[in-house]
Order: C-alpha cells, then structure tokens, then sequence
C-alpha cells in the first residue's frame, strides 16, 4: 500500500481534539487509528462514505454509531445484517482485534480528505510503452477477443486468460482491489480501475498482453470508461472518482491527463449542500460524443460532452439519490441506473437527455450492468437482484412494442437468500444468472441461480463452491459458456457449459487469490449483457 494519497482519502492523524470522553470510547493512538483508517478505507468506504454519511450502506456518522455503542457495532461486524451487511468476523475478513478497531473508529469523527488536483495527477503518469513502440497489427496466436480480464482483487493484479484453452496469457500488476474492467471501442485495450483510483492500459495486441501505461487520477474510484462515438473511437478516457468529487479526462492512447472537472452539486430534491458526491457508472453514448455519468449523492445523471474544449459537464438531469450501477436497454437509448438506498430503478432517454421515469423494485436493487432479454409476455425486459431483499425483480423495457408494460415491475421471484450483486444473460442463452455474495448467510454467498427466460421462473439454485462466496457472472465471446468466480484467498474459476447449466471445468492455481469480476473482451466492448 501506498501513503494516504494514494490508498486512502482520508488523513492518517486522528482527530483527537474532538474525540469523545474517555471510557466512551476506546481510544485509539495514531497507529492504531492509521490502521483502523485503512481498514475502513479498503472494506467500508464504498457502501458507506468516506465521510460515513451512507449512500448503499446506511450513516453511520458518529451521532449514529455512539448511540448504537462499541458492543452493537461489533456484534455487527462479526455476523453481519440481513440487508446485505457481510458477516466479517464470521466470514474470517477482520480479526478480533480489527473489530475492535473500527468499532472504536466509527464513533469518532471522520478525518478531512485531500483534493488530488492536476499537478498531483499528472505527477503520477507513467507510460511504460510510448504508441509508436506498439504493434500495429495483433502480434498473437491467440483469439484475443476471446480473452477473459480476471480481477485479483486482494493480490492488486489482473490476469489475461485464453477463453479457449483457459490458459494464463499474462498476470499484469494493476495496484489495490480494481473494480472494474472496461475495454476500448476496438476491444484493443483493457482499461482497469482500482479502488486507490489507478487506471491501468493493458494492450492486449501484444504477443502477450503487456501494460503500457499508468495514471492515478482520483484517492478512491469505481468507474472507467471509453470513448466510443463514431470519430473518437480509443481517443479519449474518463475515470470517476469516489473521492474527490471529480472526474479526470485522459488520452484513450496515452493516459496523459488532459482535464480535472468538480462534479459537486446540491441535492437535485432539497438542494442541500453536499461535500461529497461520487461518480457512480458511466457509460459512453453511440448517439454523440458523450458519457453519461451518475453523481450518487446528489441524484443527477450528468452528459460530459467531449467533443467540447474541458470535456464540461452539459446537463445534469435530476433522478433519485443514491445513484449506484446499471446499464443500456436492448436497443442502447435508455440508461437504467439503480438509486439503491431509494429502492429504486431510474430510466434516462439518453437520446432526448430527459428522465423518463423511476420506480420502486425492493430493497437496494444492485443490477451491475442489468441484463437484457425477450420475455414471451412482457417483450424486451431488464432485471435486478437485491442486496436487501431475497427477490429478482423483472421490469419491462420495451416502450416501442410493449408500451403498457415498459418501465413497470411485471414479475416478481422470490430467491433463496439476500445479498445479490450481479446478474448476467446472453441473447443465445436460456437463463439470467443470479449471485447473491453479499448475504449474511455464509452459506448462501456461495450459491447462484438460474432463471428460465422461458417459464419465469428460478430453474435451480446450487452451492457453486465450499468455501468462500460466488460472484460475478461472465459469457465467452459465443455465449456458450458462463464463468462464474469463487472469491476466496484460495480462488477458483467455475466454467458452466450454459445450456445444460453442467460444470465443465475448474481452473485452479496459487495465482488465483480473491479472483471477483471477469470481462470478456468481445463482451464488453460492444456492451453485451
């Protein structure tokens, strides 16, 4: 790990003018609160805040944690909540001693975080492979559109596996806990965005998949896309920052930093003044020069329009708060974005820059990018599980056909537990897939499921893994195949053949430590989900 600057938003001297009285607190000295700081930086900060005011987690600022005590808090910690609050202590994720720690630091008052300013950005740019020393042409024998980006979480890595032979193509070093991978609009170049806001530009031309560059434009990020309207295609680069409010504008090629735009904005509803507002999922627009950006806590769904000098924000939409993930509809128009702690799905007409609607789903959809497909009844459907709630929500999407169905709930299913993050179809396949790791039941953070498109309903549900939680579904480039993850310190691949739902291989290794998302490289350049 890096300094404060790099792994952590917040400051590592603890605040202890303003702490609580002795014996209401267990009082923490400087290390100790560094230590706990960067435990709630690494595991909290992205549910609850850097600042603990909520957003997918609940506040937890210290008006609310002192009134809950030391010994709630670490009853928590240990065995978790149903409402998708993991099971840490139980689960082997914090030590006795840790939970003493962050029980202790939750009741004292957050520490400032810094601004990471251009100066700082550009200080940290590193282009290892300058584009004239790359090839022009792919250099290998592989199918590289097949390629699978595997997150290693815990290791700070990614691996580039062969989706045909299953074979390691390379193992790149990407920094701390990466979130995300996106890939160019040629499927050329895999972007990864780490939790310490790292970008790394993988090239996957190569004759075996090489990182050329490297910036850290945010202290804390999720989000990273492309440009991919029609004359910027690999040209430009956006990666969100959960801290600070802002996002850096890079080049597609380089990852030079070009630009650092403040998103913070009031409250779209009360107009309440807000110190931090997260970028939540971007995703790039076909119809302009665009990405289409959620500011979390302010519930706006921002257009940056690239195409102008600065890459300024244009117009910011008003929606719901709480602005999480999501994804396109089918036919790339609407934007559905999940306002999770509002317990809602909002729509955006990316076309017209207008909100058509929102609606209530359950308790904190959480969809990941959606899934798309044709219902016999309710014609082209979207759908989200829930981390508070034990049920898969199907809504219509199909305002063109299915006009008295589009944007509304049209089928409810209930699902054996709570805790779902992801779900996963392909135009070829049969079935959506379902996880749910966030339960705080061990046992069913390793089970997934699948739906039948066919009869609406769960076909079955399965204990994927002995160990550790199932997560995160991804299809070959044939849709063939789905690859499932168990995020385990001793991680493992589960490849199902989809039709049949059979295992067909499991692929094993030391370098498989906490292996989370994955990303077909076809897959994801053309937004196939």
């Amino acid at each position: 790990m890096e300094g404060c600057s790099g792994s952590s938003p917040e400051s590592t001297q603890a605040p202890a003018a303003s702490a609580p009285a002795a014996g209401t607190v267990a009082a923490l000295s400087e290390q100790d609160f560094a230590q706990a700081k960067q435990i709630y930086f690494d595991t909290c900060a992205g549910c609850h805040g850097a600042f603990r005011k909520g957003a997918t987690g609940p506040n937890i600022e210290p008006t609310r944690t002192k009134e809950l005590g030391t010994g709630a808090i670490e009853s928590t910690l240990t065995r978790g909540l149903p409402g998708g609050m993991p099971a840490f202590g139980r689960e082997g994720v914090f030590s006795p001693q840790q939970i003493k720690l962050l029980a202790a630091y939750v009741q004292l008052p957050p520490p400032e975080a810094p601004p990471r300013p251009l100066e700082e950005i550009q200080a940290s740019w590193k282009l290892v492979v300058p584009v004239a020393n790359r090839p022009r042409t792919p250099q290998t024998k592989r199918d590289w559109q097949n390629y699978f980006g595997v997150i290693l979480r815990d290791a700070g890595k990614v691996a580039i596996l062969d989706g045909a032979t299953k074979e390691v193509a390379a193992i790149i070093e990407t920094g701390f806990a990466v979130h995300i991978l996106r890939s160019s609009s040629t499927g050329r170049y895999f972007y990864a965005i780490g939790r310490d806001g790292r970008v790394t530009m993988i090239d996957l031309w190569s004759e075996a998949p090489t990182l050329v560059a490297q910036v850290q434009g945010c202290s804390d990020a999720r989000s990273v896309e492309a440009s991919k309207y029609k004359g910027y295609e690999d040209k430009l680069l956006i990666e969100g920052c959960y801290w600070p409010p802002q996002y850096v504008v890079m080049d597609g090629q380089t990852l030079e930093p070009k630009a650092v735009v403040d998103v913070t904005t009031p409250t779209y509803d009360t107009n309440e003044t807000l110190k931090e507002v997260r970028v939540a999922s971007i995703i790039p627009s076909l119809d302009g020069p665009f990405w289409v950006v959620s500011l979390k806590e302010s519930g706006h769904v921002a257009i940056v329009d690239y195409s102008k000098p600065g890459f300024p924000i244009v117009k910011k939409i008003p929606t719901e708060r709480f602005l999480h993930d999501g994804g396109w509809d089918h036919t790339k128009r609407y934007f559905m974005v999940a306002a999770n702690m509002r317990n809602k799905m909002v729509v955006v007409d990316v076309k017209t820059q207008t909100m058509v609607t929102k609606f209530d789903t359950g308790v904190r959809p959480h969809p990941g990018r959606g899934a798309n497909w044709l219902d016999p009844e309710f014609g082209w459907v979207n759908g989200t599980p829930h981390i508070g709630e034990a049920k898969f929500v199907v809504y219509g999407a199909d305002p063109v056909n299915k006009p008295e169905h589009a944007w509304k709930v049209v089928r409810e299913v209930k699902l054996p537990g709570t805790g779902g993050l992801f779900v996963k179809t392909h135009e070829r396949s049969p079935w959506v897939w379902i996880d749910s790791p966030l339960s705080n039941d061990p046992a069913s953070t390793r089970q997934i499921c699948a739906y039948s498109k066919k009869e609406g309903k769960i076909e079955k549900c399965w204990a994927a893994s002995d160990r550790g939680r199932a997560v995160h579904f991804e299809y070959n480039r044939a849709g063939s195949e789905v690859w499932v993850s168990v995020w385990d310190k001793a991680g493992e691949l589960i490849v199902y053949d989809d039709k049949t739902l059979e295992e067909k291989t499991r692929i094993k290794g030391d370098w498989l430590v906490t292996p989370t998302g994955k990303f077909n490289v076809y897959n994801t350049a053309h937004d196939v989900y």
